[in-house]
């Protein structure tokens, strides 16, 4: 989450006016990214949030937390039980975690993330994010949020001003997880890597509680052939122009 302040379970700061009582906010500007993994999203969320001076969260963190925990518990990510256990213990430090970026990781919240009782865990946390946008470093009041994941657009923020759906080749999703995995210093073989991509992608397609899919009225940008600078343009385009109207 790129924000600051006092924070309990998830939930940030709020904007105060100067009288120091809660602003009161009004249909709050959100921009949902959805997509598979390796797709871009999260890099083109980071980006958009500091453009536009959004608070971000990215939401497979929460799932990758409660997938630490529940490792870390040595307990089995397809037990409901011990993944909403896990979800209930996730503080605003541990998504800041070195260990959430691992294989391991990954694929354990791939497999809780089906669980319908962690989703419904975790959504009232998300649509809090979005509802109560927290402060930014500094106490800058945001101009909204954006949060990326695999079902904001359909399920946590069905009203997003803006959604978009992020996506990419497996081949080239599967590049990129393995550049990333040895630029971190893990071991990484490229056809393992593309295995375990799609297995995930058919997971999170194919799950009954909130897969992934583009929400009807959202913008998809494959990002095969393009750079991130490249996407970013196209968004920031899509989102200026957004922001316009709901200034309106």
């Amino acid at each position: 989450m790129t924000a600051r302040g006092n924070r309990d379970r998830g939930h940030l700061a709020r904007p105060r006016d100067a009288g120091g009582t809660l602003a009161v906010r009004v249909r709050p500007f959100v921009v949902a990214i959805d997509g598979p993994a390796a797709s871009g999203k999260g890099t083109l969320a980071r980006c958009l949030a500091e453009r536009f001076s959004f608070a971000h969260l990215d939401s497979g963190k929460l799932y990758r937390a409660t997938a630490l925990l529940v490792l870390a518990a040595g307990a089995d990510p397809a037990d409901p039980d011990a993944a909403v256990a896990g979800a209930r213990r996730i503080s605003p430090a541990a998504l800041g975690d070195p260990r959430l970026t691992s294989e391991a990781v990954a694929r354990a919240s791939s497999i809780l993330s089906a669980l319908p009782a962690v989703r419904a865990e975790l959504l009232t946390m998300q649509r809090d994010f979005a509802a109560h946008p927290p402060v930014l470093a500094g106490d800058v009041t945001p101009r909204g949020a954006v949060i990326d994941g695999r079902d904001i657009g359909t399920v946590v923020c069905p009203d997003a001003a803006v959604k978009l759906f992020v996506t990419a080749s497996p081949a080239m999703r599967a590049e990129r997880r393995v550049k990333e995995l040895r630029e971190r210093g893990a071991p990484a073989i490229y056809g393992d890597v593309l295995r375990d991509m799609k297995e995930r992608d058919a997971r999170d397609s194919l799950r009954r509680v909130a897969p992934l899919a583009a929400a009807p009225d959202a913008v998809t940008i494959d990002t095969t052939g393009l750079d991130a600078g490249q996407v970013f343009e196209q968004a920031s385009d899509i989102i200026a122009r957004a922001l316009a109207a709901h200034r309106l």
